[in-house]
């Protein structure tokens, strides 16, 4: 019994993963336009999430940063969820919904760009760090599942929203994963073109 429902995990993951690539080529495009405008315009990708979307937004700076499948040269990326004596010397100091938004406003310039990852997108402060970003004109890419919430309301025509149609938690997390992978090969293409498959 166990063992079939590990079997449908993997199938109806599948599925998803073939629904996703229809729905959500056009705007990981766009926020690959984004991160590249970003990156080669000499600004830097600031990421946030939090929880299980937290460790995302690490993981993603460990491939701007230090590459995914292709040697290339580091491309600037800094997670706010990853230092904790930050988040709680800025928390201790007034609400935890600030969080984000003060090292957006301490860190962000026009030019960069907040990648924000998000399974619902009504958390005070992702809406926060994006509403922070804006002031210093950046341009917000986020991630979210279940319609995005009040995050993908606020956004701006200049921003970018990758919205899985998903209600699961575990489905939307790899979705967003996929997305990132993604992201970084697109970026690895065009900064270094396309790799010669040897034969």
């Amino acid at each position: 019994m166990v063992e079939q429902r590990i079997q449908q995990q993997f199938i109806d993951s599948a599925d998803l993963t073939y629904q996703w690539a229809q729905t959500l080529a056009r705007p990981v495009m766009d926020a690959l336009q984004a991160l590249l405008a970003c990156v080669t315009g000499g600004g830097k990708v600031l990421v946030c999430g939090n929880g299980a979307s937290g460790a995302l937004a690490q993981y993603m700076t460990t491939l701007l940063v230090g590459g995914m499948e292709r040697p290339r040269p580091e491309l600037p990326a800094l997670s706010l969820s990853a230092d904790a004596a930050t988040l709680t010397a800025v928390a201790r100091r007034g609400e935890f919904a600030d969080v984000f938004a003060a090292q957006v406003r301490a860190l962000g310039a026009a030019g960069d760009v907040l990648l924000v990852l998000t399974s619902k997108g009504d958390t005070a402060n992702l809406v926060r760090a994006a509403q922070a970003a804006h002031e210093r004109d950046m341009v917000v890419v986020a991630l979210t599942g279940r319609g995005g919430g009040e995050l993908a309301r606020m956004l701006r025509e200049t921003d970018v929203h990758v919205g899985v149609p998903q209600e699961g938690v575990a489905h939307i997390h790899e979705a967003h994963q996929l997305v990132l992978h993604a992201l970084c090969d697109g970026l690895d293409i065009e900064l270094l073109g396309e790799e010669e498959i040897a034969e």
